[in-house]
């Protein structure tokens, strides 16, 4: 806690960049997450722990989760969630002349046309085995020329059912072409498009932030706790889910698992102030830059949110309070949709651009968002004169608005 440094404040290392790049690129479409949960987190994990450190794995998913104390259930446990599965496009069905109809999932159709793409193929003779196809592009109309005056006006824009995968096959079969790839309906299809560095000052772009970036965070602060020494009395669970953009179907069976005390979901966020076209809605304000979110509403324990406050004002981390209705549309809901009785908050970085190929961020942000968790989870380890926090001061810890400070009204 005498670290003076703030690295929300400083441009992130190169080496620390590119290790989340190398989350962010790897290939994990939903369902098929282990490239990333197995290939570079689980690595990490392995060489980051603590002796005693030790990371639990799922039957029915691929996602991860390294644990402090394994075992030790009497100690107040925090569960830290970023989701490692990507949106992704998936193959509808082959027409004659060649064309891969895809669905567009959660993009906007004319986000698409025209950017690079990876197709994930499962060999029809070999189950089990992969291949990837790269150098397709997303396409829809073929040309301006072909397109309805609508179209080419802007009054009207693209169906989802207008989008297909081009390979650049020609002459004559061209389905059995394609067939004979052994590309079939349902192969997931990923956007060809790794982080780098913005124009902007510590802003970086590409695809996928949402949400290798809270794998990233979950995985960053494990290294840091365990550089630090680590803690005497909380457990802490750095978990990487599956299945959330689906319905957040994976932290739900972690939470279900573990049972944790606290879940802190991790997610990107969006920089409202600069969302074009809606100013009447009179979203708050989050800019990217100004540090991590911090979400009330919705599950949010305010208890919680008051630890993470404290921790942020002493440290001098920037914070924004991020306003939510009934979900945080995060895997901070993660415990209550497993009927498990847990403190939550959401923690999050502004990003523009969310669900595009271009999607961007700002460096600063997602340091703050790890550094005010590491230093939230000192400080509970420290609290009660160095016993660190219970589940018990968290049941009593609940804000009574009977016992407030009542303001009036000063006039000059």
């Amino acid at each position: 806690m005498s670290e003076t440094k703030q690295p929300w404040n400083e441009s992130m290392p190169e080496a620390q960049f590119n290790f989340m790049r190398d989350i962010l690129a790897a290939p994990s479409p939903i369902g098929l997450e282990g490239a990333m949960t197995y290939g570079v987190l689980k690595p990490r994990f392995d060489k980051v722990k603590m002796e005693g450190w030790a990371v639990h794995q799922f039957r029915g998913n691929a996602g991860l989760v390294l644990d402090t104390h394994p075992g030790e259930d009497d100690r107040l446990t925090v569960m830290i969630i970023g989701h490692a599965d990507k949106i992704r496009m998936q193959v509808r069905s082959i027409s004659d002349d060649g064309k891969i109809w895809i669905n567009s999932d959660s993009f906007l159709p004319l986000t698409l046309l025209g950017n690079e793409v990876i197709l994930f193929s499962e060999d029809p003779e070999k189950p089990g085995n992969y291949r990837e196809i790269r150098g397709g592009t997303i396409e829809a109309l073929g040309a301006i020329h072909f397109a309805d005056s609508s179209v080419r006006s802007g009054d009207k824009g693209l169906k989802p059912e207008q989008l297909y995968l081009e390979l650049g096959l020609h002459g004559d079969d061209r389905k059995k072409q394609v067939e004979k790839l052994g590309i079939r309906a349902g192969d997931p299809i990923l956007l060809d498009r790794p982080i780098r560095r913005g124009f902007g000052p510590d802003s970086f772009t590409g695809a996928y932030l949402d949400n290798g970036l809270g794998c990233f965070v979950s995985a960053e602060c494990a290294r840091i706790l365990a550089e630090e020494g680590g803690l005497n009395n909380v457990r802490v669970l750095f978990a990487i889910a599956t299945h959330e953009e689906i319905g957040r179907f994976g932290s739900r069976v972690l939470a279900g698992e573990l049972k944790p005390d606290v879940v802190i979901g991790v997610d990107v966020n969006h920089d409202l102030e600069a969302a074009p076209g809606v100013g009447d809605k009179r979203f708050t304000p989050l800019k990217m830059g100004k540090g991590y979110t911090l979400s009330v509403g919705a599950v949010a324990s305010e208890f919680l949110n008051r630890l993470f406050e404290e921790a942020s004002i002493a440290n001098e981390i920037p914070v924004q309070r991020d306003v939510c209705g009934r979900d945080t549309g995060t895997d901070a809901m993660a415990a209550v949709l497993a009927s498990v009785d847990a403190a939550a908050t959401s923690i999050g970085f502004p990003i523009r651009n969310m669900h595009t190929v271009s999607e961007l961020g700002h460096t600063g942000d997602v340091l703050a968002s790890i550094y005010a968790i590491v230093r939230t989870l000192q400080k509970m380890d420290e609290a009660n004169g160095g016993k660190g926090l219970t589940a018990e001061d968290f049941r009593n810890g609940h804000p009574r608005l009977d016992q407030v400070e009542k303001l009036t009204h000063r006039g000059a």
